[in-house]
């Protein structure tokens, strides 16, 4: 337990130092400084800065898909839901509602997973861009069923998930928990505006992907 909560305690202070001055501009006698410990101590608990950003990554992607399940079966337990399944805008709110309560929960971690991800090296890297990738596809997914229904206009999936997820993930820059938008808040605002942007008339533009190439 002693050995948990240190470990905790490490990973929080390298998520502020990281989130501060980024990944490559701390070292790990920084962490130990900011600990108050030695860095031989650090390495009791650690065996690599490497390894404290990859623990920091990971678990931040699997709360980010943990959320993305629990939202997915809560859109399809949903009054609205036909077979299993809700409409796509109700889909599409839940999953960003998910990724706003992730954010906001530890925005340390989150940060250092945005903007630090690509530090990681060898295989620790390419599975954690796989899983983004797997991550992104959610939205995707979605949006394209959306826009096959009639419930979105006619977008480029690819560009409508990347659109809203560097919306989404731009929250770890500025948002304060001390602030005056509180997480509920803020993850209804983000779902509703990221629903809208995509409804039928919202740019003035058609949700039949033909009505363009007939005009």
């Amino acid at each position: 337990m002693v050995e948990t909560a240190r470990r905790r305690e490490i990973e929080d202070v390298a998520s502020t130092l990281f989130r501060e001055h980024g990944y490559a501009g701390t070292s790990v006698r920084d962490i130990a400084r900011a600990l108050d410990i030695q860095g031989a101590s650090l390495y009791a608990h650690v065996t690599s800065k490497q390894d404290v950003l990859w623990s920091i990554v990971e678990r931040a992607a699997t709360r980010f898909e943990t959320a993305a399940d629990a939202a997915s079966l809560a859109a399809a337990a949903g009054p609205d839901a036909a077979d299993g399944i809700g409409p796509a805008p109700t889909r599409l709110a839940a999953l960003v509602r998910a990724h706003v309560a992730v954010v906001t929960d530890d925005i340390g971690r989150a940060s250092v997973f945005v903007h630090e991800w690509r530090s990681l090296t060898g295989e620790r890297r390419a599975q954690m861009a796989r899983r983004r990738d797997a991550y992104e596809r959610r939205f995707r997914a979605i949006i394209d069923d959306g826009v096959g229904t009639g419930a979105f206009v006619a977008v480029d999936p690819i560009i409508a998930a990347a659109f809203l997820l560097t919306s989404l993930n731009g929250i770890a820059t500025w948002y304060r928990p001390d602030g005056r938008v509180t997480p509920a808040a803020l993850a209804d605002a983000y779902a509703e505006l990221a629903v809208e942007a995509l409804r039928p008339g919202s740019s003035g533009r058609s949700a039949d992907p033909t009505d363009e190439a007939a005009s």
